[in-house]
This record gives C-alpha cells, structure tokens and sequence, in this order.
C-alpha cells in the first residue's frame, strides 16, 4: 500500500482533550503512522480564530494568519479525516466556524468570470467522516436523515471536489462500555492503518 498524506481535523471543540472524539483521533494517528502514512492533526480546540460576520469578508477576506497553516496542511493533503460530535443535530458551532474560514472562496472553490459557475479546487481529495452521537446511530441516519452530514457532504466537500466520502457514526457514545469503546478504537486504528 502507498502511503497516504492524510488531513484529520479533530473537530471536538473542548480544550480539555479527553472526549472520546479525542481518543478515536488518536487511534487513528496512531494506525496511520504504524502503516507509514503521513498524517497531520488539526486541533480546532486548540486554535484560536474570529467568526466570520459579513458575505464580502467569507467572498473578499483572506483567512485569519492562525488557520493558514490549517489550509496548508489540507492542500497537500490527499485524504480527509473529520470527527466530531452531534450537537444539536448538527456539527459544534465552532467547527463550522472553523470550516467557514478555511474553505473560503480561492481555497475551496473559485467562482468563473461569468459568475455562473464554481470552478472545484480541491479535487481529487477523499473524506472519512467520524459522528459521535448520544442517540442511536440508525436513528440519526432513517429518521432524521443524517441532515446534517449530508450537508457537510455535499455542500461542502463535493462543492470543492472532495469525494468520495466515507461515514462512520458511533452511535449511543455517553452508554458505551469499555470494551465496546475499545472495539471502536481498534477499527479506527485499522481505519489509519489502512489509510481510509
């Protein structure tokens, strides 16, 4: 197997480091760098950035110096990782205000001359998108549709070619006994081994 220049964006917004999203990420670094793929952390929790206010800053702006290196690390990147949990319904406010800054207009996506169409920047990228969840996983996925995942899919990662994605949801998260914790914590590992 080739190895992989993998993004993983532990998208948890809690400093502290001890959620589960923060032990699944570390799982799946330590897969990938077992198997010899190049893998970068990008720590939201951990990096300080304003919150967009304005159409012509999102379309105009340039995104703040702190998250540039965010950017970077995407852009040469061939593969996605993203975890987070369900707040809400939907990702934590400060992860989507992460990916407002960062996949901004000229990163992301350029709008043609003629202002009809968008131009993809980031193709031939792939995502792995990793939910945790207090509700049941089928839940989320049949009766409320998966919303919100979705949106992130398509609206976000298609729009700037990044495709295909992946989707794990971990499912009644607060409940989980050790061992199965530790059954979700192997497959992440193998899922960095693997590269996906």
């Amino acid at each position: 197997m080739e190895p992989k220049r993998i993004a993983l964006i532990q998208g948890h917004p809690d400093p502290a480091g001890n959620r589960f999203c923060h032990a699944l990420a570390a799982a799946h670094i330590k897969g990938a760098e077992a198997a010899g793929h190049n893998i970068q952390l990008i720590d939201i929790a951990n990096t300080q950035f304003p919150l967009l206010r304005s159409q012509a800053d999102f379309e105009e702006g340039e995104a703040p110096e702190s998250l540039k290196p965010a950017q970077q690390t995407i852009q040469s990147a061939g593969h996605l990782v993203i975890i987070y949990p369900l707040w809400l319904g939907s990702m934590p406010a400060y992860l989507k205000a992460f990916i407002e800054q960062v996949f901004r207009p000229g990163f992301a996506a350029s709008k043609a001359a003629d202002g009809k169409f968008w131009q993809k920047l980031l193709t031939g990228k792939t995502a792995h998108i990793v939910v945790t969840m207090g509700m049941p996983a089928f839940i989320y996925r049949w009766y409320f549709l998966a919303h919100s995942l979705k949106s992130l899919e398509r609206n976000i990662l298609q729009f700037c070619g990044i495709k295909p994605t992946q989707e794990t949801l971990i499912g009644m998260v607060d409940t989980l006994d050790d061992s199965k914790r530790q059954r979700w914590l192997a497959k992440m590992e193998l899922m960095g081994h693997n590269g996906t």
